[in-house]
């Protein structure tokens, strides 16, 4: 585990959050960000990596599907789910984590031309 974590020390209450959600290996709070009227993140309580969650079976089912289900509840015109891996994603904790964004118009994944279906 690295010597600081900002998600191990809000899992321990060392740090202030905005919870939305608490399991016993599960938290779900508000992201510190507000770049989108909804922004929160789905963490495992243990600290892991990305691809430790993704390879985690029932925990990233189990999160996965809260996801949904807020996603669901908290942005009924649509959502993202999004999981950032290593630099040049621009991931700057790296205990795992999910994000789930909405709310607005999200817009495009990155700039370009808007595909036409």
């Amino acid at each position: 585990m690295p010597r600081y974590c900002t998600f191990c020390e809000i899992v321990a209450g060392r740090l202030p959050s905005r919870k939305i959600h608490e399991e016993d290996d599960i938290l779900v709070f508000r992201n510190r960000l507000d770049w989108f009227p909804v922004q929160i993140m789905l963490i495992p309580t243990q600290h892991m990596t990305q691809q430790e969650l993704w390879e985690s079976g029932d925990l990233m089912a189990r999160i996965g599907n809260l996801a949904v289900e807020l996603g669901e509840e908290m942005c009924p015109n649509g959502y993202r789910i999004v999981s950032n891996f290593g630099q040049d994603a621009l991931q700057t904790q790296f205990h795992a984590h999910v994000h789930l964004i909405g709310g607005a118009d999200l817009g495009l994944y990155v700039g370009g031309p808007i595909p036409y279906y």
